[in-house]
Protein backbone atom coordinates (compact mmCIF):
# COMPACT_ATOMS: atom_id res chain seq x y z
CA UNK A 1 0.00 0.00 0.00
CA UNK A 2 1.41 3.50 -0.73
CA UNK A 3 1.60 6.66 1.33
CA UNK A 4 -1.70 7.72 0.17
CA UNK A 5 -3.90 4.81 0.41
CA UNK A 6 -2.31 4.83 3.63
CA UNK A 7 -3.29 7.96 4.60
CA UNK A 8 -6.60 7.85 3.17
CA UNK A 9 -6.91 4.30 5.18
CA UNK A 10 -6.39 6.06 8.57
CA UNK A 11 -8.77 8.80 7.77
CA UNK A 12 -11.62 6.52 7.13
CA UNK A 13 -10.74 5.03 10.21
CA UNK A 14 -11.01 8.46 11.87
CA UNK A 15 -13.60 9.16 10.02
CA UNK A 16 -15.49 6.21 9.93
CA UNK A 17 -19.21 7.89 8.59
CA UNK A 18 -17.71 10.23 5.88
CA UNK A 19 -16.43 9.23 2.49
CA UNK A 20 -12.65 10.95 2.67
CA UNK A 21 -11.66 13.02 -0.08
CA UNK A 22 -8.73 14.97 0.19
CA UNK A 23 -7.32 18.70 -1.25
CA UNK A 24 -3.48 18.84 -1.73
CA UNK A 25 -2.41 22.19 -0.16
CA UNK A 26 1.14 24.22 -0.33
CA UNK A 27 3.42 23.18 2.56
CA UNK A 28 6.19 24.39 4.14
CA UNK A 29 9.25 24.07 2.87
CA UNK A 30 10.19 20.58 4.12
CA UNK A 31 8.96 17.21 3.66
CA UNK A 32 5.60 17.55 5.17
CA UNK A 33 2.40 17.58 2.32
CA UNK A 34 -0.59 18.89 3.88
CA UNK A 35 -4.30 18.25 2.89
CA UNK A 36 -7.55 19.97 3.32
CA UNK A 37 -10.05 17.13 4.27
CA UNK A 38 -13.42 18.81 3.89
CA UNK A 39 -16.58 17.02 5.56
CA UNK A 40 -19.79 17.89 6.11
CA UNK A 41 -20.01 20.24 8.67
CA UNK A 42 -16.22 20.89 9.19
CA UNK A 43 -13.20 20.82 7.45
CA UNK A 44 -9.59 19.69 8.59
CA UNK A 45 -6.04 19.78 7.83
CA UNK A 46 -4.39 16.65 7.04
CA UNK A 47 -0.41 15.95 7.31
CA UNK A 48 1.90 13.40 6.38
CA UNK A 49 4.87 14.25 8.15
CA UNK A 50 7.13 11.04 7.48
CA UNK A 51 8.62 9.82 10.97
CA UNK A 52 12.22 8.45 9.85
CA UNK A 53 12.33 12.54 8.52
CA UNK A 54 10.64 14.53 10.99
CA UNK A 55 10.62 15.25 14.19
CA UNK A 56 7.06 14.81 14.97
CA UNK A 57 7.28 14.51 18.73
CA UNK A 58 8.49 17.89 18.76
CA UNK A 59 5.32 18.98 17.34
CA UNK A 60 3.23 17.75 19.63
CA UNK A 61 4.78 18.53 22.35
CA UNK A 62 5.23 21.87 21.64
CA UNK A 63 1.97 22.38 20.70
CA UNK A 64 0.32 21.68 23.75
CA UNK A 65 2.75 23.94 25.59
CA UNK A 66 2.36 26.75 23.14
CA UNK A 67 -1.42 26.25 23.66
CA UNK A 68 -0.63 26.10 27.57
CA UNK A 69 0.50 29.82 26.76
CA UNK A 70 -2.87 30.74 25.20
CA UNK A 71 -1.13 30.72 22.34
CA UNK A 72 -4.24 29.91 18.98
CA UNK A 73 -1.99 27.10 17.49
CA UNK A 74 -3.97 23.81 15.50
CA UNK A 75 -5.33 22.01 17.40
CA UNK A 76 -4.61 17.87 17.21
CA UNK A 77 -7.46 16.47 16.41
CA UNK A 78 -5.80 13.25 15.91
CA UNK A 79 -2.42 11.75 15.48
CA UNK A 80 -0.35 8.23 14.60
CA UNK A 81 3.28 8.60 15.38
CA UNK A 82 3.93 5.32 14.04
CA UNK A 83 2.76 6.23 10.55
CA UNK A 84 3.52 9.92 10.81
CA UNK A 85 -0.40 11.20 9.94
CA UNK A 86 -1.55 14.23 11.98
CA UNK A 87 -5.30 15.59 11.34
CA UNK A 88 -5.72 19.42 12.70
CA UNK A 89 -8.14 21.93 12.84
CA UNK A 90 -8.22 24.06 10.19
CA UNK A 91 -7.41 27.53 10.20
CA UNK A 92 -8.54 28.43 6.76
CA UNK A 93 -6.06 30.19 4.20
CA UNK A 94 -5.35 33.69 5.07
CA UNK A 95 -1.93 34.58 5.87
CA UNK A 96 -0.62 37.72 7.55
CA UNK A 97 1.23 38.23 4.49
CA UNK A 98 -1.97 38.45 2.12
CA UNK A 99 -3.19 41.28 4.04
CA UNK A 100 -0.02 43.01 4.29
CA UNK A 101 0.30 46.52 2.84
CA UNK A 102 2.07 49.28 3.59
CA UNK A 103 -1.12 50.87 5.00
CA UNK A 104 -1.66 47.86 7.11
CA UNK A 105 1.56 46.68 8.19
CA UNK A 106 2.43 48.45 11.26
CA UNK A 107 -0.84 47.59 13.17
CA UNK A 108 -0.40 43.96 11.83
CA UNK A 109 3.37 43.68 12.60
CA UNK A 110 2.14 45.34 16.31
CA UNK A 111 -0.37 42.71 16.72
CA UNK A 112 1.81 39.81 15.69
CA UNK A 113 4.80 41.22 17.93
CA UNK A 114 2.23 41.10 21.11
CA UNK A 115 2.31 37.37 20.62
CA UNK A 116 6.17 37.40 21.43
CA UNK A 117 6.07 37.50 25.46
CA UNK A 118 3.75 34.95 25.30
CA UNK A 119 5.88 32.47 22.94
CA UNK A 120 8.78 33.77 25.28
CA UNK A 121 7.29 32.27 28.34
CA UNK A 122 6.62 28.69 26.64
CA UNK A 123 7.95 25.74 28.83
CA UNK A 124 9.75 22.41 27.35
CA UNK A 125 7.69 19.79 28.36
CA UNK A 126 9.52 16.18 30.44
CA UNK A 127 9.09 14.67 26.77
CA UNK A 128 10.98 17.59 24.59
CA UNK A 129 13.05 19.49 26.51
CA UNK A 130 13.98 22.94 23.83
CA UNK A 131 17.08 22.59 22.04
CA UNK A 132 19.74 25.24 22.81
CA UNK A 133 20.37 27.98 20.34
CA UNK A 134 24.18 27.83 21.24
CA UNK A 135 27.12 28.82 19.76
CA UNK A 136 28.08 25.70 17.80
CA UNK A 137 24.41 25.58 16.28
CA UNK A 138 24.49 29.28 15.37
CA UNK A 139 27.47 28.25 13.87
CA UNK A 140 26.21 25.15 11.56
CA UNK A 141 23.48 27.48 10.44
CA UNK A 142 26.09 30.07 8.85
CA UNK A 143 28.40 27.59 7.64
CA UNK A 144 24.86 26.29 5.31
CA UNK A 145 25.81 29.53 3.72
CA UNK A 146 29.44 28.58 2.49
CA UNK A 147 28.44 25.08 2.13
CA UNK A 148 25.58 25.35 -0.15
CA UNK A 149 25.18 28.37 -1.57
CA UNK A 150 28.69 29.30 -2.33
CA UNK A 151 30.24 26.15 -2.78
CA UNK A 152 27.95 24.43 -4.57
CA UNK A 153 24.92 26.60 -5.97
CA UNK A 154 27.45 29.62 -7.05
CA UNK A 155 31.12 27.52 -7.05
CA UNK A 156 32.54 30.41 -5.64
CA UNK A 157 35.66 29.00 -3.78
CA UNK A 158 36.81 31.00 -0.39
CA UNK A 159 41.10 31.97 -0.38
CA UNK A 160 42.02 30.87 2.99
CA UNK A 161 42.69 34.27 4.00
CA UNK A 162 38.32 35.38 3.25
CA UNK A 163 37.49 31.81 5.21
CA UNK A 164 39.25 33.25 8.21
CA UNK A 165 37.77 37.00 7.89
CA UNK A 166 34.27 35.48 7.26
CA UNK A 167 34.85 33.32 10.50
CA UNK A 168 35.83 36.63 12.40
CA UNK A 169 32.27 37.76 11.70
CA UNK A 170 30.93 34.78 12.47
CA UNK A 171 32.41 35.07 15.72
CA UNK A 172 30.92 38.33 16.20
CA UNK A 173 27.66 37.54 15.39
CA UNK A 174 27.75 34.40 17.47
CA UNK A 175 28.71 36.98 20.58
CA UNK A 176 26.25 38.99 19.96
CA UNK A 177 23.38 36.53 20.07
CA UNK A 178 24.85 35.14 23.10
CA UNK A 179 25.28 37.93 25.08
CA UNK A 180 21.21 38.83 25.19
CA UNK A 181 18.77 37.32 27.55
CA UNK A 182 17.96 34.06 26.07
CA UNK A 183 14.27 33.10 25.90
CA UNK A 184 11.90 30.67 24.19
CA UNK A 185 11.87 31.46 20.30
CA UNK A 186 9.33 30.34 17.44
CA UNK A 187 12.92 30.44 15.42
CA UNK A 188 10.64 31.07 11.71
CA UNK A 189 8.23 33.64 13.04
CA UNK A 190 7.44 35.46 10.12
CA UNK A 191 4.04 36.66 8.14
CA UNK A 192 4.29 32.90 6.12
CA UNK A 193 3.47 31.14 9.55
CA UNK A 194 1.06 33.68 10.80
CA UNK A 195 -2.53 33.25 10.04
CA UNK A 196 -5.04 35.73 10.32
CA UNK A 197 -8.50 33.88 11.87
CA UNK A 198 -12.27 34.72 11.01
CA UNK A 199 -12.59 36.45 14.41
CA UNK A 200 -9.47 38.87 13.89
CA UNK A 201 -6.68 37.04 16.05
CA UNK A 202 -3.86 35.40 14.80
CA UNK A 203 -2.87 31.94 14.44
CA UNK A 204 0.43 30.29 15.24
CA UNK A 205 2.10 27.81 13.05
CA UNK A 206 5.16 26.28 11.89
CA UNK A 207 6.50 26.05 15.51
CA UNK A 208 8.22 22.67 15.61
CA UNK A 209 11.53 23.99 15.85
CA UNK A 210 11.53 26.48 18.66
CA UNK A 211 14.59 27.08 20.61
CA UNK A 212 15.59 28.63 24.16
CA UNK A 213 17.69 31.59 22.25
CA UNK A 214 17.76 35.42 21.71
CA UNK A 215 15.34 37.77 22.53
CA UNK A 216 15.73 39.17 19.52
CA UNK A 217 15.36 36.76 17.33
CA UNK A 218 11.97 36.13 16.42
CA UNK A 219 11.50 40.13 16.47
CA UNK A 220 13.56 40.01 13.32
CA UNK A 221 12.30 37.38 11.53
CA UNK A 222 9.25 39.24 11.18
CA UNK A 223 10.34 42.74 10.53
CA UNK A 224 13.18 41.67 8.41
CA UNK A 225 11.27 39.35 6.52
CA UNK A 226 13.09 37.10 3.84
CA UNK A 227 10.09 37.73 1.65
CA UNK A 228 9.02 41.31 1.63
CA UNK A 229 10.95 44.09 2.81
CA UNK A 230 9.95 47.08 4.59
CA UNK A 231 10.96 50.73 4.80
CA UNK A 232 13.35 51.32 6.97
CA UNK A 233 11.83 54.07 8.86
CA UNK A 234 8.42 51.42 9.74
CA UNK A 235 10.84 48.79 11.03
CA UNK A 236 13.01 51.07 12.85
CA UNK A 237 9.49 52.51 14.50
CA UNK A 238 8.44 48.62 15.51
CA UNK A 239 11.94 48.10 16.90
CA UNK A 240 11.91 51.40 19.19
CA UNK A 241 8.08 50.43 20.41
CA UNK A 242 9.45 46.52 21.20
CA UNK A 243 12.09 47.72 23.00
CA UNK A 244 10.55 49.87 25.01
CA UNK A 245 8.01 47.34 25.38
CA UNK A 246 10.95 45.04 27.11
CA UNK A 247 11.90 48.16 29.12
CA UNK A 248 8.62 48.80 31.07
CA UNK A 249 7.32 45.49 31.13
CA UNK A 250 10.31 43.45 32.47
CA UNK A 251 11.87 44.32 35.66
CA UNK A 252 15.47 42.42 34.92
CA UNK A 253 15.66 43.87 31.28
CA UNK A 254 17.71 47.53 31.39
CA UNK A 255 19.21 47.59 28.13
CA UNK A 256 20.33 51.12 26.29
CA UNK A 257 18.67 51.39 22.87
CA UNK A 258 21.88 51.51 20.90
CA UNK A 259 22.51 47.80 22.24
CA UNK A 260 19.31 46.78 21.58
CA UNK A 261 19.36 48.00 18.12
CA UNK A 262 23.15 46.08 17.97
CA UNK A 263 21.89 42.88 18.87
CA UNK A 264 19.00 43.42 16.18
CA UNK A 265 21.14 44.06 13.09
CA UNK A 266 23.62 41.17 14.26
CA UNK A 267 20.67 38.77 14.83
CA UNK A 268 19.14 39.50 10.97
CA UNK A 269 22.80 39.07 9.66
CA UNK A 270 22.78 35.54 11.40
CA UNK A 271 19.66 34.72 9.90
CA UNK A 272 19.83 35.90 6.54
CA UNK A 273 23.15 33.94 5.89
CA UNK A 274 21.79 31.09 6.95
CA UNK A 275 18.29 31.21 5.14
CA UNK A 276 19.87 32.04 1.67
CA UNK A 277 22.07 29.01 2.46
CA UNK A 278 18.69 27.15 2.93
CA UNK A 279 17.11 28.18 -0.16
CA UNK A 280 19.79 27.09 -2.11
CA UNK A 281 19.87 23.82 -0.52
CA UNK A 282 16.07 23.56 -0.86
CA UNK A 283 16.94 24.02 -4.42
CA UNK A 284 20.33 21.92 -4.93
CA UNK A 285 18.75 19.11 -2.28
CA UNK A 286 15.12 19.01 -2.46
CA UNK A 287 14.50 19.84 -6.04
CA UNK A 288 12.69 22.92 -4.73
CA UNK A 289 13.68 26.03 -7.26
CA UNK A 290 10.78 28.59 -6.18
CA UNK A 291 13.36 29.73 -2.71
CA UNK A 292 16.12 31.08 -5.62
CA UNK A 293 13.32 34.10 -5.85
CA UNK A 294 14.04 34.97 -2.42
CA UNK A 295 17.89 34.91 -2.36
CA UNK A 296 18.56 38.43 -3.24
CA UNK A 297 16.47 40.20 -1.22
CA UNK A 298 17.87 37.93 1.56
CA UNK A 299 21.26 38.84 0.47
CA UNK A 300 20.06 42.49 -0.49
CA UNK A 301 20.02 42.59 3.72
CA UNK A 302 23.65 41.78 3.77
CA UNK A 303 24.82 44.04 2.06
CA UNK A 304 23.06 46.98 3.62
CA UNK A 305 22.73 45.92 7.36
CA UNK A 306 25.99 44.38 7.87
CA UNK A 307 27.83 47.60 6.26
CA UNK A 308 27.04 49.52 8.73
CA UNK A 309 29.20 48.08 10.98
CA UNK A 310 33.20 47.94 10.68
CA UNK A 311 33.74 44.59 11.93
CA UNK A 312 31.18 43.06 9.40
CA UNK A 313 32.12 44.83 6.36
CA UNK A 314 33.51 41.85 4.88
CA UNK A 315 30.38 39.56 5.01
CA UNK A 316 28.96 43.16 3.03
CA UNK A 317 31.64 43.66 0.27
CA UNK A 318 31.59 39.43 -0.66
CA UNK A 319 27.77 39.68 -0.61
CA UNK A 320 28.03 42.88 -3.01
CA UNK A 321 31.04 41.95 -5.01
CA UNK A 322 31.03 38.11 -5.07
CA UNK A 323 28.09 36.64 -4.58
CA UNK A 324 25.28 39.29 -6.12
CA UNK A 325 27.56 39.30 -9.76
CA UNK A 326 27.49 35.61 -9.79
CA UNK A 327 23.79 34.81 -8.67
CA UNK A 328 22.59 37.80 -11.20
CA UNK A 329 24.64 35.41 -13.73
CA UNK A 330 23.23 32.44 -13.00
CA UNK A 331 19.79 33.64 -12.83
CA UNK A 332 20.53 34.92 -16.57
CA UNK A 333 22.17 31.86 -17.97
CA UNK A 334 19.30 29.66 -16.30
CA UNK A 335 16.71 31.52 -18.25
CA UNK A 336 18.55 31.21 -21.26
Amino acid sequence: MNRNSQLSSWLQSQFPQHQIDLTPLSGDAGFRCYYRLSLAQQSFIVVDAPPEKLNNLAFVELARAFSQQGLNIPQIIAYDAEQGFMCLTDFGDCLLADRLTDESMLALYRQALELLPRISQVKATAQWPLPIYDAAFLQLEMEIFIEWLLADYLKIELSSGEQHQLQQCFDVIIKSALQQPQVTVHRDFHSRNLMLLSNDELGVIDFQDAVTGPITYDLVSLIRDCYVRWDDKLVNQLITEFWQNLQQNQNEFNVEQATFNRWVDLMGIQRHIKASGIFARLYLRDNKPGYLADIPLTLSYLVDIAGKYPELEFISELVAQQVLPKLNAKAVEETK
